[in-house]
C-alpha cells in the first residue's frame, strides 16, 4: 500500500513552493492556490484506499521499446547543391527575412 501523510497547506507552504519554483503570487491569489493544492493532496491520498499488494511499479504505459536505426556515416551535399532550391541566396548563403526586431 502507498501511504501519504496529511499535509497542511498554509501560506508558508505556498511561499516556499513559490520560492522553489521561482514564481511570484499576489496575496489575493494565495487562497485559490491553497485550495487547489489541498484538492491535489486529497486526490493523491485517495490512493491509500487501493490495495496495491503485489502490483509491480509501472515505468512505461506499454511494453514497446524504442527501436532506433544504427548510425550510418554518409556524405553531405556541396554548397552549390544546397543553394540550388533556395528562393533567395547569394554565392555562399541562404537569405531569409529578418525575424528579430530591435
Amino acid at each position: 500500500m502507498l501511504y501519504f501523510c496529511l499535509m497542511e497547506v498554509n501560506d508558508d507552504l505556498v511561499d516556499k513552493l513559490a520560492n522553489l519554483s521561482r514564481l511570484q503570487f499576489a496575496d489575493k491569489d494565495k487562497e485559490a492556490i491553497k485550495n487547489d493544492l489541498q484538492k491535489m493532496i486529497h486526490f493523491v491520498e485517495k490512493l491509500n484506499e487501493l490495495d496495491t499488494q503485489g502490483v509491480e511499479p509501472l515505468l512505461h504505459m506499454s511494453d514497446n521499446i524504442n527501436v532506433l536505426r544504427t548510425d550510418e556515416v554518409r556524405g553531405s551535399i556541396n554548397r552549390e547543391a544546397g543553394l540550388k532550391n533556395a528562393a533567395v541566396h547569394d554565392d555562399q548563403f541562404l537569405k531569409v527575412p529578418k525575424v528579430i526586431k530591435k
